[in-house]
């Protein structure tokens, strides 16, 4: 039995497919935990011409617009997990959308079937931060995404350190510097970009939205990102999508103070091989305990126990300078190290077993400095 859709302002159509796109993409906003109930929706706004798509959880924020004919324009907020399990299951085929007037409910047509969903008033939704063309600058997007993923796993997840939940971006000339840190290990990334405008930059952005602009961009056409920044928000524009979310108050560290001066041991390894001998080991490193990392002039002994599980061991050749040492890393902190390096060759420079170590690539653009843990005798 189909729902006969009474008079109605906000009305549109478009294709399915067009529609899903858009809601999966802006859906990862609606916030899940919010006792703000508007939060969990997603808002639809139509014009005479266009039709967008928005939803926030109020630390970020996704809108997009839906290639759509328009009927009649308006606004209205619908249940944002209520309205992506409905448009995933429709048929193939175009969509009508249509605010049911006075009565607080939207028609969605689709073919065959139909649907009645209560909805929010558009005026409780939050108003969303835009980006005009003379605030507005470029990045180039390959620099600027391969940059965020060589930083981005050392952010931390920690809530009670919000500044440590960020990462840093700088930007001043043509130098882009990022920074990630949880306090174990701090990952710093350095590259020159061209930019179009002179632009001066120093934000904390919260690793979960640009993690949103990583998706983003991989998802996109070739094109730069586009950047706009707030005293309290930033927000980043790609393949026809915004994003905004709050900057992060407070001080990020001077990664630049915690590098060592100078270092007592290195040793020079293939990256990849390297890399599959830590996952290899690290089968056996579990419960927290440390992948032990015995090095000696010409060989790395790599070494996992847990207790009651077992042990693993293997050996690799390497080259070494400095006296024997022994040190603990988390194991899957060190292989995120590794993976970070584009490089063929992975250098490992050390103090003693209860300083940090530095993994790089053997140039300054890129380094990553990583906690040791404290080896039983």
């Amino acid at each position: 039995m189909s729902v006969d859709a009474p008079p109605s302002t906000l009305t549109f159509t478009a294709s399915r497919e067009a529609v899903a796109t858009v809601l999966q993409t802006v859906g990862r906003a609606v916030s899940s935990r919010s006792s703000v109930q508007i939060l969990g929706g997603i808002l639809l706004r139509a014009t005479e011409d266009s039709v967008e798509a928005a939803a926030t959880d109020m630390e970020l924020a996704l809108r997009a617009k839906i290639d759509a004919t328009v009927a009649g324009p308006g606004s209205v907020v619908v249940p944002g997990r209520v309205l992506l399990d409905i448009v995933r299951v429709l048929p193939p085929g175009e969509v009508t959308f249509a605010q049911v007037a006075g009565e607080g409910t939207m028609s969605i047509t689709c073919g065959s079937a139909s649907y009645r969903v209560h909805t929010y008033d558009a005026t409780d939704f939050p108003e969303l931060p835009s980006a005009s063309d003379d605030e507005t600058f470029t990045l180039p997007r390959e620099p600027f995404l391969e940059t965020l993923a060589t930083v981005g796993k050392a952010a931390s997840k920690d809530e009670s350190r919000p500044v440590l939940t960020g990462i840093l971006i700088r930007l001043s000339g043509e130098r882009l510097v990022m920074a990630a840190t949880d306090s174990y290990r701090l990952s710093v990334k350095e590259r020159k970009i061209d930019l179009s405008d002179e632009v001066e930059l120093d934000a904390v952005v919260p690793a979960r939205a640009l993690n949103e602009v990583a998706r983003l961009g991989a998802a996109a056409d070739d094109g730069p990102i586009e950047v706009a920044v707030h005293q309290n928000q930033i927000l980043f524009g790609c393949g026809g999508v915004w994003l905004s979310a709050r900057r992060i108050d407070g001080q990020f560290p001077n990664y630049d103070q915690l590098k060592p001066d100078s270092f007592d041991a290195e040793m020079r390894a293939s990256r990849d091989e390297l890399a599959d001998v830590v996952r290899r080991v690290a089968v056996l490193a579990q419960r927290n305990t440390a992948l032990r990392l015995g090095l000696t002039e010409g060989e790395l002994s790599l070494r996992s126990q847990t207790q009651d599980v077992g042990e693993a061991h293997e050996t690799m050749p390497v080259t070494f300078t400095g006296e024997p040492i022994e040190i603990g890393f988390n194991p899957a902190f060190f292989l995120e190290g590794l993976e970070s390096i584009s490089t063929d060759e992975v250098v490992l420079r050390l103090i003693n077993p209860l300083r940090p170590g530095l993994l790089s690539d053997g140039s300054d653009d890129f380094w990553y400095l990583i906690m040791p843990i404290r080896l039983a005798s």
